[in-house]
């Protein structure tokens, strides 16, 4: 996995050198910018992913069912069994970025902590809401990987990971900023790189909150529902 993450980080501050420092993707570096998106896309994908897992590998051992019939609600029982997960993401995520930054002597001065605290605190709410819906949709139609390689393969392309959305089509970009990883990006970004005050974050703070918002409950209920009603089918262990 170091290997890997080495590899990935010298490709892209080789590739920012190819393209040349005149290239400043909303006024940023280009390799910063590679890194910084690369990283959150990467740390969003795999938090929804763990969700889903953790259903899916339950299933598979045929311990689901036992873990369904206890008193702590099903949404509970679901996070704590991927919390190890969530707070790996969460460390490899901080490694990658301060790492690269580090690594290939990336200034980033008087940068905003609490913003970034913030921003990565409303992410991990977000992605915790979306893998309880993969997760309610794994038990509801076993269907939920392919669903979420395709979402991941949309918000790739129209986040801004590789490329700032100001270059789509008018109509990707209205569609890009229903996208909650389009505002991760482009507030830790504006956090860590460019220093930005609360003022000028609050926008996608605000995009942030109100995603976290309507997802984190959307997706405990919807886990719910799915769990009692696979109970009821007797489906739960079906994968």
């Amino acid at each position: 996995m170091i290997v890997g993450t080495l590899v990935q980080l010298a490709t892209f501050y080789y590739l920012s050198h190819a393209v040349g420092s005149g290239y400043r993707p909303e006024g940023m570096s280009y390799f910063p910018f590679l890194v910084v998106g690369s990283g959150v896309y990467t740390f969003m994908v795999r938090t929804i992913s763990a969700c889903l897992q953790t259903v899916q590998e339950a299933q598979q051992n045929g311990t689901l069912e036992v873990l369904m019939i206890s008193s702590t609600p099903a949404p509970v029982l679901l996070l704590l069994s991927a919390v190890s997960v969530l707070a790996a993401n969460v460390l490899q995520l901080v490694v990658y970025v301060e790492g690269g930054l580090l690594l290939f002597r990336t200034p980033a001065h008087n940068v905003n902590m609490s913003a970034c605290f913030m921003i990565l605190a409303l992410s991990i709410i977000i992605a915790i809401g979306f893998g309880l819906l993969a997760a309610a949709l794994q038990l509801s139609i076993q269907k939920s990987s392919a669903m979420l390689w395709l979402f991941g393969s949309g918000a790739w392309f129209m986040s801004g990971t590789l490329f700032p959305i100001t270059t789509l089509p008018k109509p990707l970009r209205i569609i890009s900023e229903a996208i909650p990883i389009t505002h991760s990006l482009n507030g830790l970004r504006m956090a860590l790189l460019e220093s930005a005050s609360f003022a000028r974050l609050f926008p996608e703070i605000s995009a942030l909150a109100l995603f976290a918002l309507t997802l984190l409950p959307l997706g405990m209920l919807a886990f719910s529902f799915a769990a009692h009603r696979s109970r009821q089918l007797g489906t739960l262990s079906f994968y």
